[in-house]
């Protein structure tokens, strides 16, 4: 696009944010990204032109009024889970469908490999613990490898390793979002077919009622950090108007909190599994209460909370 055309179309909004001042925050903030869209647009066409020069002015001016009229939160803390993360889970809603619907296609694939070929479940889980279970089934205790070690031990185990594989799925994102989609099918052809062994003994309802107490917050907080992958990734392939080098520190500074929120969530699935999943002869109304009360949280805190809050801003 031509200069002049670009600044024949956006010059009388420009003004308008020059003229008319507002005090609200939403609308300094939605005035702020408007004039950085425009001054990245300005930037890559036009870089020594007056008009990058004059949006550079502007957008200075926007970001002062936003921080001069911030009101500071006494707990940063706070503000980032009441506020700032559920906006980023509505942000990226899309990133989170596509992680969950790849996890699921692979959850299926999963279970279809492991019921059409006998050795698949080995080849997945290994020798070891397909013959470790085994003996577990026959000596009337399926699920005792939840109780090979103390539970502090097994707590600080899994919680490391939870945190490690969700941030290796994050960063895979630098990858053009190869990397999440690869750990996501690897995460969920495991589970299918892991999911498949036990029904296929007649334990699938026990499993469930024992696996996923802890289950139910790891495995989602997994495919959240597949969509954080896909966020770090989706600002090297969809710049928009930015410059390919900003969208993605855009795109990695969104996903990076999306990651790092997730790491409260591994720390609870990691207590529930070293310190709750080894009773696993615990009260029926118990087990449904914990898994039912993690999955309640999981969709009304990613899911429900977000847009109500999306929507609760958009009125004020």
């Amino acid at each position: 696009m031509r200069e002049a055309l670009f600044v024949k179309q956006n010059s009388g909004k420009w003004k308008s944010y020059e003229q008319l001042q507002t005090t609200n925050p939403d609308e300094l903030a939605e005035r702020f990204i408007d004039i950085t869209n425009d001054l990245a647009y300005a930037k890559t066409f036009y870089p020594k032109s007056r008009t990058t020069a004059y949006l550079n002015g502007l957008a200075a001016g926007l970001h002062q009024s936003i921080y001069k009229n911030k009101k500071e939160d006494t707990s940063r803390f706070i503000t980032f889970w009441k506020f700032e993360l559920p906006e980023l889970f509505y942000t990226y809603r899309r990133q989170l469908l596509y992680a969950f619907l790849f996890f699921l296609i692979s959850g299926a694939m999963g279970v279809l490999s492991a019921k059409y070929d006998d050795t698949f479940v080995r080849l997945i889980l290994g020798d070891g613990y397909v013959n470790m279970t085994n003996e577990n089934i026959a000596k009337g205790d399926p699920f005792g490898v939840y109780k090979r070690q103390g539970p502090v031990e097994m707590f600080f185990m899994i919680a490391i390793n939870n945190v490690y594989v969700s941030l290796l799925t994050f960063l895979s994102g630098i990858f053009l979002s190869v990397g999440p989609v690869f750990m996501l099918l690897r995460n969920g052809i495991m589970l299918g077919s892991f999911e498949y062994y036990f029904f296929s003994r007649g334990l699938g309802a026990e499993s469930i009622l024992v696996i996923w107490i802890h289950g139910t917050l790891e495995i989602s907080a997994i495919i959240i950090a597949g969509a954080a992958g896909l966020v770090l990734g989706h600002g090297l392939l969809f710049p928009k108007t930015y410059t390919r080098f900003q969208a993605f520190k855009n795109s990695a500074k969104d996903g990076t909190k999306i990651a790092l929120g997730l790491v409260p969530i591994f720390i609870v699935a990691a207590f529930f599994e070293g310190f709750i999943t080894r009773y696993t002869h615990m009260p029926l109304w118990l087990s449904i209460s914990i898994l039912g009360g993690s999955l309640a949280f999981i969709i009304w805190y990613v899911i429900v909370y977000p847009a109500k809050l999306y929507k609760r801003n958009q009125i004020s």
